[in-house]
């Protein structure tokens, strides 16, 4: 199977009301053994399903409704989900718009969605619409087998400017329940050595300073916990730790979160120093990992995460490591690669998968605590529910190494061989603040800097902090980005866009070509790091970054470096 991928540009909360909501519907039986459930939405039927089940009295919305200009004008993505008794089958949902004239069909597009009750998104700019449509005219649930039933709920995202009543919330969760202990209990895949956790409880216990931080994708930057900064399961496990400790959160406990979404451990090797450690000025003494579902594209297949961890684990100050592995609404993430590491250090490792996955797909009274559809806010995110089994689950972890007997040692991990290899252990970051004596930088029309940049809710902070502010910008002109510096081994940290206003860049390494750089592959606005080169001869390398012909008068910016001395 294919592993996940972080996700493109992640969609923005919108306002937005259902015209089906778990409705129960039961597939009519089709001459080729297929069953299929229409609801027609033509002659007013959708204004009335906006204002039964939605809620929505506003004219011009119910008025949009009933043409299919009006329609794609209103609307920007269809939330759609399915619970069957059979939650790993597919069923198809089709909708149609009915053309201006008879005999000429309108758009007709169809997608598969899994019946496990998750909402899954089919965003309208991706749909191939056609001149002939008039008014929206049916949906479709089609199902493999006749007479099948299914609960269904079907929700409008709309697009900027439009409003609607917020939807009510799904039902409560029971969390208090003997069924969700054995949850939060699977969910340990690891204790490993105890040592240093104890440690770190027991400082705090004392009233001496202790540094709590997270590092990983945008589940840790906080998305869809509402409020982001307090609600996060980031925040809830520190809350979690503090208690334990016997301390408020405003003692001598303190606080880092350093999620950003979209980014793989390749580039968490890069944000440790930065925005874990600020600069050598904070070393946790506790620091959750969190990657599982970002690393697939990580270019060293394992590499960047197990360098990360090594060096975490290397520092002076011995900070306990616990990896954290979350999950896709797929049921996928990369535990399997990633427990390597963990297994190799002996280190924490807490599986959200091994949590909740097994226990989705049971029925209501038997086994099911908590849904796909409370769990998650959509296909890769969890929501504010799902965010306290997170931090529930590190907190399970925290309660059973505290209340365990001590290990006799930890392992001295220097060691111990790294199970996917150590280049990049002690990689070492620059930007355009640094001034080092041995590297030469010549910017060339590299010069301008760059403010249009991911930016992420760090810390406590509900507000948003820009990424890689002291950056490198090229607007125009053919003059290379020029440096020299003597290392074995070169990352750099690109901004991705999808504006057309960007162009590629080509890296020279001592004159040779190593590769080039196009930000429209992945195509959102974020940080992405990338290597220039790694395993050569520790020299001293001359490096020019170059516009690709043809791009010379086309935006590229480079947000940082890191190499290997």
């Amino acid at each position: 199977m294919i592993g996940p991928k972080a996700p493109r540009d992640p969609e923005e909360k919108r306002k937005s009301f259902y015209i089906m909501r778990k409705k129960q519907v039961a597939g009519s039986p089709q001459p080729d053994g297929t069953g299929v459930q229409t609801i027609y939405l033509n002659d007013g039927r959708l204004s009335s399903f906006a204002r039964i089940t939605g809620a929505i009295s506003d004219e011009q919305i119910l008025e949009l409704l009933t043409s299919a200009s009006g329609f794609r004008k209103l609307v920007y993505s269809i939330g759609v989900s399915v619970e069957s008794e059979n939650p790993k089958e597919t069923v198809d949902f089709v909708l149609q718009m009915y053309g201006r004239m008879e005999g000429i069909p309108g758009t007709c597009h169809r997608v598969p969605i899994r019946a496990d009750g998750m909402e899954y998104m089919v965003k309208l700019s991706d749909i191939e619409w056609k001149d002939a449509d008039a008014v929206p005219g049916q949906m479709r649930f089609e199902f493999q087998k006749a007479d099948s039933l299914a609960v269904v709920s079907v929700r409008l995202y709309l697009q900027d400017g439009f409003d609607a009543p917020e939807p009510e919330e799904d039902g409560e969760v029971n969390f208090d329940c003997p069924e969700y202990e054995k949850m939060l209990e699977k969910s340990l895949m690891q204790k490993g050595n105890n040592l240093r956790l104890k440690r770190a409880l027991e400082k705090a216990r004392r009233g001496e300073d202790v540094t709590v931080a997270f590092i990983g994708g945008s589940i840790t930057q906080g998305a869809w916990a509402i409020p982001i900064n307090t609600m996060c399961y980031a925040y809830k496990a520190f809350e979690g730790f503090c208690a334990l400790a016997g301390k408020g959160t405003d003692e001598n406990i303190h606080y880092v979160k350093a999620g950003v979404g979209g980014t793989s451990s390749e580039l968490g090797m890069v944000r440790y120093k930065k925005e874990v450690c600020q600069e050598g000025t904070v070393i946790p003494d506790v620091c959750i990992v969190e990657f599982a579902v970002n690393d697939e594209g990580d270019e060293t297949g394992g590499e960047s995460y197990d360098c990360l961890v090594r060096r975490m684990l290397q520092e002076e100050k011995k900070p306990a490591v616990v990896l954290l592995f979350s999950v896709f609404t797929n049921d996928m993430n990369l535990q399997d690669r990633l427990r390597k590491v963990g297994e190799a250090y002996n280190l924490p490792m807490v599986s959200i998968k091994d949590c909740v996955v097994e226990q989705f797909y049971q029925k209501p009274g038997q086994g099911r605590v908590i849904s796909k559809g409370q769990f998650f806010y959509d296909i890769y995110h969890p929501n504010t529910n799902g965010h306290r089994v997170m931090a529930d689950c590190l907190v399970h972890l925290f309660r059973t190494l505290d209340s365990d007997k001590p290990d006799e040692e930890e392992p001295d991990i220097r060691k111990i061989k790294a199970p996917y290899g150590d280049e990049f252990t002690d990689l070492q970051v620059f930007d355009r603040s640094c001034v080092r004596e041995d590297i030469f930088i010549d910017c060339g029309d590299f010069s301008e800097k760059d403010t249009n940049l991911q930016s992420v809710e760090r810390d406590r902070n509900s507000f948003c902090t820009p990424e890689f502010t002291e950056n490198w910008m090229h607007v125009k002109g053919d003059r290379p980005f020029v440096m020299e510096l003597t290392c074995s081994a070169l990352l750099i940290v690109e901004k991705d866009s999808g504006s057309p206003a960007v162009g590629c860049a080509e890296v020279f390494v001592d004159g040779e070509k190593t590769r080039t750089f196009d930000p429209h592959e992945v195509g959102w606005n974020h940080c992405n790091a990338l290597i220039c080169f790694r395993g050569l001869e520790k020299k001293r390398h001359h490096v020019e970054i170059a516009m690709r012909p043809g791009d010379e008068d086309k935006e590229f910016t480079i947000l940082g470096f890191g190499y290997v001395e």
